[in-house]
């Protein structure tokens, strides 16, 4: 019996003969999946906490129930690296859009304590597993020399999701109630479950037989600066999904908290295409992490904005212009980041990379959404936006320091330019003395 071909094993001499993202077999339905999990993800995200807080609860919980999605979501990333290894992508990404999409339902039952941890914890389950496998597929996909624009496509796919998920959510909250929005999460969580099976074979890699020979650093200095930058920018992100909505409303109550959905969705526009760009600089150089810093300075400003017009009692209006710089940081510095893990690891660490990056990413929104709401239990909405915008800053300062101090380390694992750059024109080697002196 012939196996139909979007099933049959993908080899290495297909990947490298490809010329475009959209010729690699499995990308459409990866894409799907990536946007259906990001937006069952999204959709729920402002909707759980604004849901909490109209149904009486602290705003602990309101924070509290993202921090226990994404304490889930980072404890599961850990070890999925193994569970694709044992088991392959798509039973991994069909099991985990179960688990994100159907505990969805649970919500309904109520906004009890026990009822939103409970179920943001299975929820978390799901999205960290998937998150780290769809992450991780695309090197699989695609050549190297690919590797930036189709990090920006997954981007946009992201983005995409996001964009319309994040105020759908809040507005159709606003028209039909929560139960609807509860039920719609579900169904688009289980989509991933549907198109995985158009997701080809993909043979186990082996993580022991990377040739770590070249590391002359431990291995987390080639990781730390791309995790720390991004956990901190997501930092900021945590915050204003949860609670910009809510300034929003005391700021303005007759936009309410809609207009608040609004911004989320202009931030993930800005980050959707900035995502891109950040991919094609990529590939047009051939080095990541050029414009990380730029963009880092950019979602710095846009959270410094927020807490000015909040502290100013501004115009609404105003906070436009921030989800745009914000956005646009935030959606450069994720694929940056990402990209760089791939590059300073070897291809069979991939998913240890997208682990990483996906750790750095749920840990920064997590605890951002759960320490700025702690810390609104004695503070106002502008001093809170202004020390997540401190805290974003206190990236820049890293990756900075990074650049200056790192110019002349080796920090990539089989990097033919790093190997290309290491090799010395024999004139030039630090114990060779010209003929006659």
């Amino acid at each position: 019996m012939i196996r139909a071909r979007w099933s049959q094993v993908l080899t290495t001499e297909e990947v490298n003969a490809i010329t475009s993202p959209w010729k690699a077999r499995g990308l459409v339905p990866t894409l799907i999946a990536v946007a259906a999990a990001f937006g069952a993800w999204s959709l729920l995200l402002p909707v759980v906490p604004t849901a909490v807080l109209d149904a009486g609860g602290s705003e602990t919980l309101a924070g509290g129930s993202t921090g226990a999605f994404m304490a889930a979501t980072v404890i599961t990333q850990i070890f999925v690296p193994k569970l694709l290894r044992r088991f392959g992508y798509r039973a991994v990404i069909a099991v985990a859009s179960l688990l994100l999409g159907l505990p969805a339902l649970g919500y309904t039952l109520g906004m009890d304590p026990v009822i939103v941890i409970t179920v943001s914890v299975i929820r978390g389950i799901g999205f960290g597993a998937l998150s780290v496998a769809e992450a991780a597929i695309i090197t699989e996909l695609v050549p190297l020399r690919l590797l930036g624009r189709t990090a920006g496509i997954f981007g946009l796919s992201v983005g995409f999701s996001q964009m319309v998920a994040l105020p759908s959510g809040l507005a159709l909250a606003d028209r039909v109630g929560y139960e609807p929005v509860y039920v719609l999460a579900a169904a688009i969580g289980l989509i991933g479950l549907v198109v995985c099976v158009r997701i080809p074979t993909i043979p186990a890699a082996d993580p022991t037989t990377a040739d770590l020979s070249s590391v002359r650093v431990p291995l987390w200095r080639l990781v730390a600066v791309p995790m720390i930058a991004l956990a901190l920018v997501t930092t900021a992100y945590g915050a204003a999904t949860n609670f910009l909505p809510i300034s929003v409303r005391e700021l303005d109550p007759t936009a309410g908290a809609a207009f608040g959905g609004v911004l989320l969705a202009v931030m993930n526009f800005a980050a959707m295409f900035s995502r891109y760009y950040a991919g094609v600089v990529l590939d047009r150089r051939g080095v990541p992490g050029t414009v990380l810093i730029p963009f880092q300075v950019s979602a710095a400003a846009g959270i410094f904005i927020i807490a000015a017009v909040i502290w100013a009692e501004a115009s609404v209006w105003w906070l436009l212009l921030a989800a745009l710089l914000y956005g646009a940081g935030f959606g450069a510095v994720q694929n940056e980041s990402l990209t760089m893990l791939f590059y300073r690891l070897p291809k069979s660490k991939a998913s240890e990379a997208s682990a990483m990056w996906n750790v750095a990413f749920d840990s920064g929104t997590g605890l951002g959404s759960t320490v700025y709401g702690m810390m609104l239990t004695s503070m106002t909405m502008a001093p809170m936006f202004g020390v997540a915008g401190v805290v974003v800053a206190v990236g820049i300062a890293v990756t900075v320091a990074d650049l200056v101090l790192g110019r002349n380390r080796v920090a990539e694992v089989n990097n033919l330019a790093v190997r290309l750059k290491s090799v010395r024109a024999p004139g030039r080697d630090r114990g060779y003395k010209r003929p006659g002196r």
